[in-house]
């Protein structure tokens, strides 16, 4: 085992929450910076829409407020809605002063082009072209390089987190975590005051998703083990429109499209969202992907299609760069042709408890961006919060850690990593096998529409994984696919258990067994609580 130099902060994740915790301590703490691939490797470099802010005079805090409690179906946490919306502009500014390249107006090149997406009353998403999240991330990535105090680690997977240990027994905070070095096979041990989990959501659990390959829930499981609860899993959005075609890899198909005009038709050309919600193509995400279901499912077809073509061929160009040219490669000229498109993974709205500063259950231990659940996103998230919710978090828990780092002790000594007793596996097979299993019965079992035995027959399943996972993952050298593997299922198990306890219909979670919300008392979160779980006072 490798001990790496001991840091301030340990930073698990380098997506646009993890980058802007570095940054935001980087003048007064050490950090670690952890990246399970190369440091642009998150979903925030996919990130096509934008960032949702109240930048406009003829929009309001309130109307953000209240467009974000009517998708999130009742259960956002008001006061969380309120602070991170308030906070937006302040958020923004920051990018700018990074150098984010945010597109303007054309007919007013001193401000900023804002668009308008689902479940939004006013143009209040400020973006960069149709690649926001490229744009932000790399931005914050040279920042990220060109800073003293940050220390870069790449192609380090986190295994679990390490937490201090008392003469008792009993465990105390965070204090640091070991991880794989991927490109070397080997354990190093990295150790810190406070420990920040901003490593991203979990979407491939399923077997259609537009996150990168990385998005393996592994923050959400290794807190869960840590003794973290967990809250909201059953809430896993599906993007409405992602690209149809067998040779693109889960390429997004942006809600802007729609929120400039695009259509949503039926292989006839027929326009259906009308049918489904008053708001058509502009109907929150939920609403949009079970209508997009019910029609693939009752016509027995293979997409839909979204057709923007009544608009010039230059403002498609104009606003939809990549869009267009990555249609292109496969042979669709969207200034002519409709693209088709069908449901996929794409949000985790569920995670980790945290308070307002992205403080964990466990003592030192932080958790931000989408691993996180703040009550900001409720049971379904609006379009472009989530960059914001990143931003505006990793700046509250970085203010709360510089505010407490000088009382923060040094960590103490952690066991070493011990392998003397496992060997390399010859059994490879059986993790790609059970990791094709895992995605595909979730899809089919654990999807956009759910019942009751459905979920039963998902939990018989992942028990007998989980069991076998446990037995491969005791008797071998832990690699790359065993660590995810072992976290996806960990996940799956957490999102069966939370769909499962809640017997209604709301926001991102239907079934056809209750197809209806709960009309009886206020609406609660599904909070799932671990072993290891201990009413402690965060520090």
């Amino acid at each position: 085992m490798n001990e790496m130099p001991v840091h301030d902060v340990l930073v698990i994740g380098s997506g646009a929450a993890g980058l802007t915790v570095a940054l935001q301590l980087a003048p007064k703490a050490s950090v670690a910076l952890l990246s399970k691939g190369n440091l642009t490797d998150s979903s925030t470099l996919y990130a096509q829409g934008g960032i949702a802010a109240v930048l406009d005079a003829t929009d309001s805090l309130e109307s953000h407020v209240a467009d974000t409690l009517v998708a999130g179906a009742d259960l956002c946490d008001p006061g969380v809605v309120r602070f991170v919306v308030e906070n937006a502009k302040d958020a923004i500014s920051r990018l700018v002063g990074y150098g984010v390249p945010f597109t303007k107006d054309d007919a007013s090149p001193d401000e900023y082009h804002l668009t308008r997406e689902g479940g939004h009353s006013h143009r209040r998403i400020i973006h960069a072209a149709d690649a926001t999240g490229r744009a932000v991330e790399t931005t914050l990535e040279e920042q990220a390089r060109n800073t003293g105090n940050i220390q870069v680690f790449e192609h380090f997977l986190v295994v679990d987190l390490v937490r201090e240990k008392a003469a008792d027994g009993s465990l105390g905070r965070a204090i640091g975590a070991y991880a794989l070095d991927r490109r070397t096979g080997h354990i190093s041990l990295f150790r810190a005051k406070a420990v920040v989990i901003a490593s991203g959501g979990a979407g491939r659990v399923y077997l259609y998703s537009t996150n990168p390959d990385g998005c393996t829930g592994d923050g959400i499981a290794m807190a869960w083990r840590a003794g973290c609860r967990v809250a909201n899993m059953e809430f896993m959005q599906f993007h409405p429109t992602c690209l149809y075609h067998p040779d693109a890899k889960n390429f997004l198909i942006s809600e802007a499209v729609r929120g400039e005009g695009g259509r949503l038709l039926l292989p006839n050309g027929e326009r259906f969202m009308p049918r489904f919600d008053e708001r058509g193509e502009l109907a929150p995400r939920d609403i949009v992907a079970r209508a997009i279901d019910h029609e693939m499912k009752r016509l027995g077809i293979d997409c839909v299609y979204l057709d923007i073509s009544h608009q010039p061929a230059a403002f498609i160009e104009e606003h939809f760069p990549t869009i267009f040219s990555t249609c292109l490669k496969f042979g669709i000229d969207m200034r002519k042709q409709p693209i088709p498109v069908v449901p996929a993974t794409h949000y985790t709205c569920g995670g980790v408890m945290t308070d307002r500063s992205g403080r964990t259950d466990v003592p030192g231990l932080y958790a931000v961006g989408e691993v996180a659940f703040t009550g900001l996103h409720g049971a379904n998230r609006m379009a472009s919060n989530s960059l914001l919710e990143c931003l505006v978090y990793g700046a509250a828990a970085a203010d709360d850690i510089l505010g407490r780092l000088s009382d923060l002790p040094e960590p103490p000594a952690a066991p070493a990593w011990d392998e003397t007793l496992v060997a390399n596996s010859d059994e490879e097979v059986v993790v790609s096998h059970n990791w094709d299993e895992l995605r595909r019965f979730m899809w089919d079992y654990v999807g956009i529409v759910r019942t009751t035995k459905r979920l039963e027959r998902a939990q018989h399943r992942i028990e007998m994984l989980l069991s076998e996972i446990d037995e491969y993952y005791g008797s071998f050298r832990v690699t790359g696919d065993l660590l995810e593997l072992r976290n996806l299922a960990m996940v799956a198990k957490l999102i069966i258990r939370s769909a499962l306890s809640r017997k209604e219909s709301r926001g991102l979670h239907y079934s056809l067994d209750f197809p209806y919300a709960d009309p009886i008392g206020l609406p609660q979160n599904t909070v799932l609580v671990p072993k290891r779980y201990r009413p402690l006072t965060p520090v």
